[in-house]
């Protein structure tokens, strides 16, 4: 057989990211940087919004590999979710640099682990303006700039098996109420943007071990014995298994799919 100098068709290409740009909040640490390094593998130019004045150390790590391996860039901006006038100039500034926009998720959220009965209204006010404002922010940001390009564009709201259940053992009643509220704009922003060609889902993942949890456990160890008992494969996720949920939600791969939510969770709520 004769040679060819034809490069190897693309496996999958429904799952290229390639010359995409795409925002992901909450992404200096955790669960959004995993994310994030799992879309520049795919291809995208990405850009990490957080409101700490530093990402972690892992974000340097990622930040290189994107230039010198994956020929592509990752970069960060400092933004408060809450803080909206800045978060669409930024979004904005961002879209025009590229003259595009093509997706987001929407990661950044906070926890309060506090009793129904102790709950300060301050203190709920806040979760829900991070966790529902803050997400609902950040995805008009987005798709106002989707809609300036008329490209479409995929959204991927981050919420929670805690949307859906009452944690056993948890006591996160703001939390949960916060997450099921992020299923339900969710749905509420893929009818209205859909005649836009911009889909909107949710995630929800499971118990994920994180440093933060890490240090949970050291608080409570009965629910490092407990909480894999609860789901179907008798383990805790990894932020690692959610990097292909990341990838399909944002891809063309996931072209029919709007106003549904992808649940991760081992099985925790089918019980």
């Amino acid at each position: 057989m004769a040679s060819s100098d034809k490069a190897p068709r693309l496996a999958l290409p429904e799952f290229s990211l390639k010359d995409r740009v795409v925002l992901v909040t909450g992404a200096a640490r955790g669960l959004g940087l995993v994310q994030a390094e799992a879309l520049l593998e795919a291809g995208a130019t990405v850009y990490a919004l957080d409101r700490l004045p530093e990402p972690s150390p892992d974000f340097t790590r990622v930040q290189k590999r994107a230039a010198e391996e994956l020929g592509t860039s990752f970069e960060y901006r400092q933004i408060d979710v809450r803080d909206v006038p800045q978060l669409n100039e930024v979004v904005k500034a961002i879209s025009d640099q590229h003259g595009r926009l093509d997706g987001l998720i929407a990661a950044a959220g906070i926890q309060q682990e506090t009793s129904a009965l102790d709950y300060t209204a301050k203190d709920a006010n806040t979760m829900f303006e991070v966790n529902i404002t803050g997400v609902f922010m950040a995805a008009q940001a987005a798709a106002k700039q989707m809609i300036r390009w008329g490209r479409g564009g995929s959204i991927v709201l981050i919420a929670s098996m805690s949307g859906t259940v009452a944690n056993r053992g948890l006591i996160c009643p703001a939390y949960n109420a916060s997450k099921a509220g992020v299923l339900q704009l969710g749905r509420n922003l893929a009818s209205e943007w859909g005649e836009h060609g911009i889909r909107v889902n949710t995630l929800s993942p499971g118990y994920i071990v994180t440093a933060m949890v890490e240090a949970l456990f050291e608080q409570y160890p009965d629910r490092r014995r407990d909480w894999p008992t609860q789901n179907m494969l008798g383990k805790l996720s990894e932020p690692r298994e959610y990097r292909g949920a990341a990838v399909f939600l944002i891809s063309d791969a996931s072209s029919f799919m709007t106003g549904s939510d992808l649940r991760i969770d081992g099985g925790h709520c089918a019980w």
